[in-house]
């Protein structure tokens, strides 16, 4: 989810981890040479999505890498099944009101540029929550914890599951 914490999260876990980092939206910006608002305002939602769904299927079968996908990367089936099957899925479950606090004055979201926001978040999390379910392989519950706390959750629970 939006606000959910997955970049910073993401790369403290690669710290830890010693793996490289990539952001899938920062992907999506270096590739198209321009800022994501003005890919939905040049493009639409969709138009975004398919730049999005290019980048997770060109970067989800690299070999150590930590990759943080967008908050509403989950919605293409095809994300989906890219994800699940070439890497371990972490769920950030973040409620929907710390995500309204963390996101209420952030003008570079443009799914929350409109009249009420704050419902918005609720919808899309109503949404997308089961669909991060479907695929996560660990489900971590966020709020007020750290990021250096919750990345070396992810890692100890990541290490349990796997050699690295």
């Amino acid at each position: 989810m939006m606000g959910s914490g997955k970049t910073t999260i993401g790369r403290h876990l690669a710290r830890r981890l010693k793996k490289t980092f990539v952001d899938a939206d920062h992907e999506v910006e270096v590739r198209t040479g321009v800022k994501i608002p003005t890919i939905f305002e040049i493009e639409g939602e969709q138009g975004f999505r398919q730049r999005e769904a290019q980048v997770i299927s060109d970067l989800s079968g690299g070999t150590d890498l930590v990759l943080a996908t967008g908050g509403g990367a989950v919605v293409n089936p095809d994300n989906r099944r890219c994800l699940a099957s070439t890497g371990l899925v972490v769920y950030l479950c973040v409620p929907p009101e710390i995500l309204w606090e963390r996101t209420r004055h952030d003008k570079g979201r443009p799914l929350l540029q409109v009249s009420d926001p704050r419902a918005r978040i609720a919808e899309l999390y109503a949404q997308r929550d089961p669909l991060y379910r479907e695929i996560a392989d660990i489900v971590v519950v966020g709020g007020r914890q750290a990021a250096g706390i919750l990345a070396r959750q992810i890692e100890k629970e990541i290490r349990a599951r796997c050699a690295l």
